[in-house]
């Protein structure tokens, strides 16, 4: 779930970048996402998140995303599970997202968090709570959809499908779930960049980026994928004076889910 909620008006950010480039609208019964481009298994990524009024701390994370392929009732689908860990138990989390493997459609998504399970069950036209899953504290909530969207918690594994090139933009309609309705986000793809990874490798990137204002703050994020294997490797936000990052950790990392036997 995205800390910090974003409005974009779409209508004014497609005007704003057609003069410069065109805006492709990214999703189902659009332009389709490169679903090849996602290969299955372990990421890890190491997140601080600083405010400058409090130079001597820092808000840590350690993210481990995996990608599964799986067969949901006869249909090819990804299984996408995240595991948050931070400084105490309050901040972890474990999401368990499923995605049709032929457009990135949502079929399923769950976030268990502070002893609660949020699920649902995700469609073309409407998400829901699922019925079936015990405890599930998103059991009575239902919204309906205009027009299909995209899972907003799975930006990164998007942005790795995306058809990336000089002078792209792309405007993707994005949902976190059990929060406010879908609304579309313009990134664009604002250069390349070469970037050396934790490992030593040199690598060229493509930049994507968005900025805008959510309520009185103003905000930018920058992505840099890769150009060879499509990968995200980096992320820098600013939110008023507060800075994030995300960096892709070397594959030698070791895995601390299974080294530690945690769950």
């Amino acid at each position: 779930m995205r800390a910090i909620r974003i409005t974009v008006v779409f209508l004014l950010l497609a005007g704003r970048y057609s003069k410069a480039q065109t805006v492709d609208t990214i999703g189902p019964g659009h332009t389709s996402l490169r679903t090849a481009n996602l290969h299955p298994g372990l990421r890890q990524y190491f997140i601080y998140m600083q405010d400058p009024s409090d130079k001597k701390t820092l808000t840590f994370w350690y993210w481990l995303r995996r990608i599964d392929l799986t067969t949901v009732k006869g249909e090819p689908s990804f299984l996408i599970t995240q595991h948050w860990y931070g400084q105490d138990t309050n901040m972890y989390r474990e999401v368990r997202s499923v995605n049709k493997a032929s457009d990135f459609s949502p079929v399923y998504h769950a976030e268990a968090k502070r002893g609660k399970v949020f699920a649902y069950n995700w469609g073309d036209k409407q998400i829901a709570g699922a019925d079936t899953v015990v405890g599930n504290a998103a059991k009575g909530f239902a919204l309906d959809f205009s027009k299909p969207n995209l899972n907003w918690n799975l930006d990164i594994e998007t942005f790795e499908m995306l058809p990336l090139a000089a002078g792209r933009a792309f405007a993707i309609n994005f949902y976190d779930a059990g929060l406010d309705p879908p609304q579309y986000v313009v990134y664009t793809v604002t250069g390349s960049e070469v970037i050396q990874t934790l490992d030593g490798q040199q690598v060229d990137c493509w930049k994507l980026s968005t900025e805008g204002q959510a309520k009185t703050t103003h905000y930018s994020e920058t992505y840099w994928i890769s150009k060879a294997d499509q990968e995200f490797l980096k992320e820098e936000d600013v939110y008023g004076t507060t800075f994030r990052l995300k960096i892709l950790m070397p594959a030698t990392t070791p895995d601390p889910l299974h080294r530690f036997q945690t769950s």
